[in-house]
């Protein structure tokens, strides 16, 4: 069956009035989360995080404060998101992604201000890659799953390994 983009346009309007969806078994403490995003068992939302419309926040992850989380973000499960990311709209992180948030950790000392990561929209990152503090993840890139991300990547490039490197370039066409 063909649906005319205006049909297509009223379900989704119809999809994003849905209250969040959150799992009895999620420690949810933001009031912050977008309409029709669902919130799976075993999830941990700290107060002050910010969620957009239609995420899918898989089991196991944790959301601190001060994250914030555009629409239609997957988080696939074991993804830990620490103080100061940014994650824009469209973004998929496969599962047990790791982001970090002090280039110097040690047990018990603290930097006076983590280094928050910022993934610009439309981004995908494989799963078990790695990004390191203060680092930006251009639109439209993707990370190969179980790469070591050291350097910023720029936007529409694809790239792998460890440390992860530029493999290719995403024309357009690629992407729309």
């Amino acid at each position: 069956m063909h649906m005319s983009n205006d049909h297509k346009d009223i379900q989704t309007a119809r999809l994003l009035d849905l209250p969040p969806e959150i799992h009895p078994l999620a420690d949810v403490n933001s009031v912050m989360i977008g309409h029709a995003t669902k919130v799976w068992q075993f999830v941990v939302i700290l107060d002050g995080a910010i969620l957009g419309k239609n995420c899918n926040i898989n089991a196991h992850c944790l959301i601190e404060d001060g994250v914030v989380i555009g629409d239609n973000v997957t988080l696939k499960c074991g993804v830990f998101l620490w103080k100061g990311m940014k994650v824009g709209n469209n973004v998929f992180i496969g599962p047990n992604a790791t982001f970090a948030n002090d280039k110097y950790p040690r047990s018990k000392e603290y930097p006076a201000q983590f280094e928050g990561i910022i993934i610009e929209n439309n981004a995908s990152i494989g799963a078990n890659a790695t990004v390191l503090p203060g680092l930006k993840i251009g639109e439209y890139s993707m990370v190969g799953a179980g790469s070591v991300v050291t350097h910023d990547v720029p936007p529409y490039h694809v790239v792998v390994g460890n440390p992860a490197k530029t493999i290719r370039v995403l024309s357009y066409d690629e992407i729309s």
